[in-house]
C-alpha cells in the first residue's frame, strides 16, 4: 500500500509541477483571500462582535481560521471526485482501477496530493496571520485541534467518496458536491457564527458536520479548550463518521461494479 501511495504522490507530483505558474497564482490567492476579509473586518467587523466573545477573537481572526480550515478540509470533499474527473479526461482511470490494487487504496492515494497542497495553504493562512496581520495563536491546544481535523477529514473524505461515486457513474451532476459546496460554507459557521442566522436556519446548520468542526476549531485553537470542554462536538463528529464512512465505501464498490458491468469506466 506505501508503495503505491508513494507512486501515485510521486505521478501528481510530476504532474503539477509542468505547470508551475500555477502554484504560485494559488499562494497569490490566498493572500488576496486573507486580505479580502481583513477589509470587511474593517468596515462590518464590529457589527457581529457580540457573536464573537464565545471565541474572544475579532471577525477577521475568527473568519481566517474558519477559512483555513474549511479550505484543508474541503480537500477531503473535493479531491476523490477532482480526481476521478481528471483520470477521466486524461483516459488513464480504467487503466487504474482495472489493477489488481484495491478501491480503498486507490481513493487513499487518489487524495494525497490534494491533501499536502491543502495543508501547505494552511500553512501559508496561518503564517499570514501571525506574522502580517498579529493574530495570536499562543492558546491553541494541539491535542483537540488534532482530534477534531482528523474527525473533520474522515467525515469530509467519506461524503468526497460518495461524491467520487456519483461522478463515476453520471460523469455530470453531482448533488452530493453541490449541496456541501453550496450551503455547508454558509450554514456551518465558516465566514461568520451560526448565531448570526435564524433560529430555523440554526436548526438546519446542526444537520451539518462542518457545524461541529467549526465551532470545536475555533474553541480548541483561540480559548484552548480540551477535548472534554468539546466533547458534544467530538461525539457528533464521531456519530458522523461511523455512519457516512462505511456508506460512503458501500456508494463507491456499487458504483465501480456499475461501470465495470457497463463497460463505462474510460467514458467521461
Amino acid at each position: 500500500m506505501l508503495r503505491k501511495s508513494v507512486a501515485f504522490l510521486k505521478k501528481d507530483f510530476l504532474l503539477e509541477s509542468s505547470y508551475r505558474i500555477s502554484f504560485l497564482f494559488n499562494m497569490f490567492g490566498v493572500l488576496m483571500s486573507v486580505l479580502g476579509y481583513f477589509f470587511i473586518d474593517k468596515l462590518f467587523g464590529q457589527r457581529i462582535v457580540g457573536h464573537l466573545q464565545e471565541f474572544g477573537v475579532s471577525y477577521f481572526s475568527y473568519v481566517l481560521l474558519g477559512m483555513a480550515f474549511f479550505n484543508y478540509i474541503g480537500v477531503g470533499l473535493g479531491s476523490f471526485s477532482a480526481r476521478i474527473r481528471a483520470e477521466q479526461y486524461m483516459g488513464t482511470l480504467e487503466a487504474i482501477l482495472m489493477t489488481p490494487t484495491s478501491g480503498s487504496v486507490v481513493l487513499f492515494s487518489m487524495a494525497l496530493w490534494n491533501l499536502f497542497m491543502a495543508t501547505m495553504d494552511m500553512v501559508v493562512y496561518i503564517i499570514l496571520g501571525a506574522s502580517l496581520f498579529k493574530i495570536d495563536f499562543s492558546h491553541i491546544n494541539i491535542f483537540s485541534t488534532v482530534v477534531t481535523s482528523i474527525l473533520t477529514l474522515v467525515c469530509f473524505s467519506s461524503l468526497g467518496i460518495i461524491s467520487a461515486s456519483f461522478i463515476m457513474v453520471f460523469k455530470q451532476g453531482n448533488p452530493v458536491g453541490w449541496v456541501i459546496n453550496q450551503m455547508e460554507g454558509l450554514l456551518g459557521g465558516v465566514y461568520f457564527p451560526i448565531t448570526v442566522l435564524p433560529s430555523w436556519l440554526q436548526i438546519v446548520a446542526k444537520f451539518f458536520p462542518i457545524t461541529y468542526s467549526i465551532r470545536a476549531i475555533q474553541l480548541a485553537v483561540y480559548r484552548g479548550y480540551s477535548v472534554i470542554q468539546l466533547i458534544k462536538e467530538i461525539i457528533f463528529l464521531s456519530c458522523f463518521c461511523i455512519l457516512l464512512l462505511p456508506l460512503s465505501l458501500i456508494f463507491f464498490r456499487y458504483a465501480l461494479k456499475k461501470v465495470k458491468k457497463q463497460g463505462s469506466l474510460a467514458q467521461y
